[in-house]
């Protein structure tokens, strides 16, 4: 292989003071897990020799290509509504940037690559397990159409670390449009470095809004735009019934990805106060204060751009910046309503649609329906079969009462049955990770065996279209299934 990856770092050479270079820990014997060869194809890698051994110690951080010098980030964050003003890569390692075959910026990034200056107590090290989980997750979350950081390598590293037991350690390489983050802006605007603060503004606009390269409202506009597209992304998160885990503001990317899968898992039953982490002892992060979170981690942002919004008068600034934090709230709901309303079958706008879902989702919690199953069997009702949605129901008369409330709104609009039907399973779908059979194939592949990763890994990367002998994959967990929990991994 060759040890040119024609990579670049603008983010060290453009922000001083956000970085620190760095070189992942040597490793006994790096081992090429999985290879993510359509991404690789996308990021111009697919000949870059990175399936060979020598790729291999690249991928996991052993090896430096010769064209970077890689660094850890710094960013500071609130991390359970506490602040901490310093945090950063204290097991990762950003290798570089390149152009992809469409011209956009990407990262190249690796996860458990070793203890850093930010390492604090860590090891620096990770475990397979949660290496193929976001492998897995972030795979599936493109698959559903969810901006997300994408997995191009898991890599063993031939150590056996402990967590709560011994286990292989790993390695991740994700790629994303970056790793800014709105901890990023903190560490500046948390040591009063405002001209730091405007260099990184100036370079995250650059990056990913360059039209608004100069204007001289720039910053408030970046903060619009970032709401706009977090509005947008919580949304999805939502639709489909995806809990984060852990929303602290060092885990919210400027550029709209979902980003930092720990422990992250998705609905079986629908419950707005489903939570899954082990750490999350309050519920602060459970499935429905996603979007009150990040409106919240987002008035955060806010605060690290008062001086650029305007220098003059902060009183102006902060009454604008307030404005535009408000209309978070708006932003969200029309993103959601509009997403609910293409998986109800409906083209129009009605002022009675946001009524019509909320009366759907108000009938769940207690009846112990499967989110994913109801909205999947929905496209069936909509094209004249209702009885697989009805079959959901323990008790179906509350059902039967919304049923005929929504088929008289399907009613006011020329639709064919089989056509509506088409649209809505075009963005219900009917596999999503499923809990349980995500922790089966990272148990498997723990043990060795990686067929159980691979076959679940295939089912969700074509998760609308109903494959034959994945009807397991469809099923939600046993009765006798759980209290699931979810780990950080680290």
């Amino acid at each position: 292989m060759t040890n040119r990856l024609a990579l670049e770092n603008t983010y060290a050479r453009d922000l001083e003071g956000l970085s620190v270079p760095w070189k992942g820990a040597e490793v006994p014997a790096p081992g090429l897990v999985r290879f993510n060869k359509l991404l690789a194809e996308e990021l111009g890698l697919a000949d870059a020799g990175l399936e060979s051994e020598a790729g291999a110690a690249i991928l996991c951080g052993a090896a430096v290509p010769e064209d970077t010098t890689p660094l850890a980030m710094a960013y500071a964050g609130h991390q359970f509504g506490q602040f901490s003003p310093q945090l950063g890569d204290g097991r990762a390692l950003l290798i570089g940037e390149i152009i992809d075959r469409k011209g956009k910026r990407r990262d190249l990034h690796l996860k458990g690559s070793g203890r850093t200056p930010f390492s604090r107590s860590g090891d620096g090290k990770a475990a397979l397990g949660p290496v193929l989980r976001e492998y897995l997750i972030g795979e599936a979350m493109h698959a559903l159409g969810i901006p997300t950081t994408r997995a191009l390598a898991a890599v063993t590293t031939g150590e056996t670390i402990y967590r709560d037991r011994l286990v292989p350690g790993a390695v991740l390489t994700r790629v994303a449009a970056s790793h800014i983050r709105v901890g990023t802006f903190q560490f500046f605007a948390a040591r009063g470095e405002a001209e730091k603060v405007q260099r990184l503004m100036d370079y995250t606009i650059a990056r990913h809004y360059p039209d608004l390269t100069g204007m001289p409202d720039r910053a408030i506009r970046l903060l619009e735009r970032v709401c706009e597209r977090q509005a947008r992304l919580i949304a999805q998160w939502m639709l489909v019934g995806f809990v984060h885990g852990v929303m602290n503001t060092d885990n919210m990317a400027i550029s709209g990805e979902t980003i930092d899968y720990g422990p992250c898992a998705f609905l079986d039953t629908y419950d707005p106060a489903m939570m899954f982490s082990s750490i999350d002892h309050g519920g602060r992060y459970a499935y429905g204060r996603q979007p009150a979170i990040a409106q919240w981690n987002l008035a955060r942002f806010a605060e690290t751009l008062i001086d650029l919004i305007n220098p003059d008068d902060s009183d102006a600034a902060i009454e604008g910046a307030s404005a535009v934090i408000t209309d978070f709230g708006g932003r969200y709901r029309d993103a959601w309503l509009t997403g609910m309303r293409a998986k109800l079958g409906l083209k129009q706008a009605h002022d009675a649609d946001a009524d019509l879902a909320e009366a759907l989702l108000g009938l769940m919690p207690a009846k112990r329906v499967d989110f994913t199953q109801l909205f999947r069997a929905l496209g069936e009702a909509a094209a004249g079969n209702p009885e697989p949605a009805r079959a959901l129901f323990s008790e179906p008369d509350a059902f039967d009462k919304w049923l005929a409330r929504w088929q008289t709104r399907l009613a006011q609009e020329p639709v064919a049955p089989t056509e509506r039907r088409d649209a809505m399973n075009a963005v219900n779908p009917v596999y999503i990770p499923r809990n349980h059979h995500v922790e089966a194939a990272l148990e498997a592949a723990i043990a060795g065996d990686l067929a159980p990763f691979d076959r679940l890994l295939a089912v969700l990367q074509a998760p609308f279209t109903v494959q034959d002998g994945a009807e397991t994959y469809a099923l939600p967990a046993p009765a006798d299934y759980g209290p699931y929990r979810t780990f950080c991994g680290t």
